[in-house]
């Protein structure tokens, strides 16, 4: 049987996916540094930044390949003994690109499992999504949806999984509101698991400014709190992942 990811899969994808980055970066790089040759004054300066920009590159790549390629994130150990009864009805709702429903349906191959993309071009301009979905097709099955509207009954959904994906919901009150959509379809004792990177400082090493891409974890309990959502547990996958375990609030422990 094929494995469920590759060797070096993820660090791959975020390389392939974000390859403009990189060839703008190197190119800058080299041109400082050739520039420097016509000049002595300014030389040790561009050695300097030429260095501070490879050490850069360097600890972002090896971070992302910890994160994952290396770390417990995709194997989902670390929530599996968090499922405090069988679920049947799952949910998981991505945002363009989608690599965990066939984790999903390996693991709840006896249960339903329904599949939501709330990828919208006109907001996710982002060209490295684009080329991962090119890339990658959908998970059989997968709808488009809004973020104003989950196309589910009430109390429908015993576990619903929002993996690296609603940091793509920008506005702070749309983001409120699409909490609120999961609130009204999670079951009494549903739960809802958020896996995300934050806006902390593991995350500024390993990304600098691109951490600014990536929520607070105080502006994530903000949006949690004001959909009547109640943060259960919080996990830390790796020092730059974090899960939330969410239930209605006022469900007993």
């Amino acid at each position: 049987m094929e494995p469920a990811r590759k060797t070096f899969e993820g660090l791959f994808n975020v390389v392939r996916f974000n390859w403009h980055y990189y060839a703008i970066l190197f190119a800058s790089m080299l041109f400082i540094f050739f520039t420097a040759q016509i000049t002595d004054r300014f030389r040790p300066f561009a050695y300097l930044f030429v260095v501070v920009a490879l050490l850069i590159s360097l600890v972002s790549l090896l971070a992302t390949y910890y994160i994952y390629d290396h770390s417990p994130l995709y194997s989902l150990s670390w929530f599996r003994d968090k499922l405090y009864h069988k679920p049947a009805r799952i949910v998981n709702i991505n945002a363009g690109f989608d690599e965990t429903s066939r984790l999903f349906s390996d693991i709840y191959a006896k249960d339903e499992l329904t599949v939501f993309d709330i990828y919208d071009p006109k907001k996710q301009t982002e060209i490295s999504i684009k080329r991962a979905r090119n890339k990658y097709p959908p998970f059989p099955g997968t709808r488009n949806i809004t973020t104003t509207h989950i196309p589910l009954k009430d109390g429908y959904a015993d576990r619903i999984f929002l993996f690296l994906s609603v940091h793509e919901i920008r506005n702070n009150q749309e983001r409120n509101n699409f909490f609120e959509e999961l609130n009204r379809i999670l079951s009494k004792n549903g739960k809802i698991i958020v896996v995300e990177h934050l806006r902390d400082a593991p995350n500024f090493l390993a990304y600098n400014i691109g951490f600014f891409h990536f929520y607070s974890k105080k502006t994530w309990l903000n949006n949690f709190f004001s959909s009547g959502l109640h943060c259960r547990e919080q996990i830390k996958i790796t020092p730059f992942i974090t899960a939330f375990i969410l239930d209605k609030n006022g469900i007993p422990a």
